[in-house]
């Protein structure tokens, strides 16, 4: 069905493929700039995918190169950046890494671009309403948050034990860069991951209250990707053109949500890293089965349209209508399972050792907070939440 109304936007230019990085230089002079801060962290560094990228913008001299944002990273960290930016006369960016890196560089540009000394005041929906655009190149080396295409960031406020959330159309970046070069140090574990996090954006951009059919098609095509690559990329590093696969894939879905919206799985999964410090892939992971099962009554018919890509032609064809549903979920599960015998991916919270009891009713009180509840396809309450997380624990 047609929604009523709605609105698509996707400016990113997407350079994917074999030797996609020599193109930053000239991207960099089409936007009139000439002295980039480089963002990365200090494992990228250590590895050498920062040279890798360093060496393919020989043309071009940095203003200042940044190796250490954290995982996890803050509002005290995009401050730090901005300082260096400033002092460095630096004039565009390019971050090179996951999503704690990308939205770190975004809350750069957003620090730079509104002169704004502190964040959470611009925090929330349509959040630069006075903006001076940085220009901003995003290097992914991740395959599952798809921040490289999304409008969207989030930043932890250390402050109040919190992810902030800024969406707006100026977060997206100008070119987003798919190379393979940039991927293929990607452990095992963190592409079992992060792949599970594109397919989690994947599912609830497609089943979420604003869904609508320009982000169902990426959606839809994101989770074909990930249904026939997810495992091959885990199982060989090596294998290019799974990585590749896998990194459209994550932009994809990620273009699909920053497009309609997420879901429950979100919610919970932003209290899990708010209070817990719970990796975001890993809670996605876990999350993802049981809040689908949550909400099966109201997205059996959704869910049923999905096994198609999953599982292909064949499989959706030999399982009757009104089981399909209910066989993805079954799907997702098979593949949960398959990644925590491969990789290890915890499958239950009290798998991760970063999760206590104890702390699973705060959790559920922060989510029905979160906005991404507001546009799960079934209302969700505290005490809806407090047993999806019971049911998550494990043992």
């Amino acid at each position: 069905m047609i929604p009523a109304y709605y609105e698509f936007q996707n400016t990113v230019k997407i350079c994917s493929g074999e030797r996609a990085l020599e193109n930053i230089t000239y991207e960099l002079r089409e936007r009139n700039v000439s002295r980039p801060m480089v963002l990365s962290d200090s494992v990228l560094e250590e590895i050498g995918t920062v040279k890798t990228v360093l060496q393919a913008m020989k043309e071009i001299e940095p203003g200042c190169v940044f190796c250490d944002i954290p995982s996890d990273s803050s509002f005290k960290v995009v401050m730090k950046i901005k300082a260096l930016y400033m002092q460095y006369h630096c004039d565009s960016i390019v971050a090179i890494g996951g999503g704690s890196v990308i939205d770190t560089a975004k809350g750069v540009c957003m620090a730079i671009g509104t002169d704004a000394e502190d964040l959470p005041a611009i925090m929330g929906a349509d959040c630069l309403k006075e903006w001076k655009r940085i220009p901003y190149i995003a290097v992914p080396t991740t395959s599952g948050t798809g921040s490289e295409a999304t409008a969207v960031a989030v930043i932890s406020d250390t402050d109040h034990n919190v992810k902030a959330e800024f969406i707006s159309r100026h977060l997206l970046p100008d070119v987003a860069m798919l190379d393979v070069r940039a991927l293929q140090s990607m452990p095992m574990r963190i592409t079992a991951s992060t792949g599970m996090d594109a397919l989690c954006h994947a599912i609830e951009a497609y089943t979420c209250l604003q869904k609508n059919p320009m982000s169902d098609a990426y959606a839809v095509s994101a989770i074909k990707l990930i249904g026939n690559y997810l495992k091959r990329a885990v199982k060989d590093g090596n294998n290019q053109e799974a990585r590749l696969a896998m990194a459209n894939a994550s932009l994809m879905a990620g273009t699909a949500f920053s497009n309609s919206m997420v879901g429950g799985v979100h919610a919970i999964g932003h209290a899990l890293g708010g209070i817990c410090h719970l990796a975001h892939g890993d809670a996605m992971n876990i999350l993802l089965p049981y809040v689908m099962a949550y909400n099966l009554d109201v997205c059996e018919e959704t869910y049923g349209e999905l096994l198609l890509y999953l599982r292909g032609a064949d499989i959706y064809a030999s399982i009757p209508k009104k089981e399909r549903g209910k066989e993805l979920i079954r799907s997702v599960r098979s593949m949960s399972a398959w990644l925590n015998k491969i990789s290890h991916l915890p499958m239950t919270l009290a798998e991760t050792g970063k999760v206590e009891r104890e702390q699973l009713q705060a959790v559920a009180e922060a989510a029905v907070n979160d906005g991404a509840i507001i546009v799960n396809p079934k209302a969700m309450s505290v005490e809806d939440v407090r047993h999806i997380l019971e049911r998550a624990y494990g043992a």
